[in-house]
């Protein structure tokens, strides 16, 4: 059974001022943490798995646990097998060339996860991030980009200066964009994607040399930021 202060430690980081305060974060379930193992085997603090798991999974790293403990150690509703403790990332400043996405307010934590995803998909190795935007290593964020968050470099812009002085042509999802069928594909640039109700400021907006809008042909408002996200870097990605 897990001390009382293990377990406080680990259910503590469920929220950002310990998150920041240790420097660690968690995942959970077996498809992530194995890729997570795999992928940055040096980030892994420590690992606590049921049985199952743990048999399969042979590491000093690995502390088996009960389903009992489990279900205390888990932020989500339905705990699956294994929790993995990491140490956060150091995030790097983004090249000043490449095609990358820049994230304005996006607030979202399953939003913003996918979204990582996506850029994973896509190969996008850089995503910026203004002031006002979900923490990476909430765990519902951490869940969403199942395990992309290892592979994409996320740097936080919170002076929301990194966007003023750049040299690439800036893209901007907008309603009252160009239709993306009228774009070509570019190898480099910047795709700003706006918060999921208020769009992107206009700060950042009026720096934006071409605004594209995916073409509605029904009756929806409006599409998810990650829904969006995907359909503009298929069209603009070779």
């Amino acid at each position: 059974m897990l001390s009382k202060k293990v377990t406080k430690d680990i259910q503590s980081l469920g929220l950002k001022k310990f998150r920041d305060e240790s420097g660690l974060f968690v995942a959970e379930g077996p498809k992530i943490v194995e890729e997570l193992v795999q992928v940055i085997p040096g980030q892994i603090e420590s690992i606590f798995a049921t049985e199952d798991w743990a048999s399969a999974h042979p590491s000093e790293k690995v502390q088996l646990i009960s389903e009992e403990d489990l279900q205390r150690l888990s932020q989500l509703k339905t705990p699956n097998q294994v929790v993995a403790v990491l140490k956060q990332f150091s995030p790097l400043e983004p090249d000043a060339s490449g095609f990358c996405l820049y994230l304005d307010t996006i607030q979202d934590p399953g939003n913003f996860g996918t979204i990582i995803r996506i850029a994973d998909w896509f190969g996008v190795k850089n995503v910026i991030c203004s002031s006002g935007c979900a923490d990476l290593y909430n765990p519902k964020v951490v869940q969403a980009t199942m395990a992309s968050i290892a592979r994409v470099n996320v740097f936080y812009d919170l002076q929301d200066l990194w966007l003023h002085g750049q040299e690439r042509i800036i893209y901007a999802a907008s309603l009252q964009g160009k239709p993306l069928s009228s774009f070509s594909l570019a190898r480099d640039g910047i795709l700003l994607i706006g918060n999921e109700s208020k769009g992107i400021r206009e700060g950042f907006l009026s720096l934006a040399q071409e605004k594209i809008t995916i073409q509605r042909r029904g009756e929806a408002e409006s599409l998810n930021a990650a829904v969006a996200t995907g359909i503009l870097l298929s069209h603009l990605l070779p």
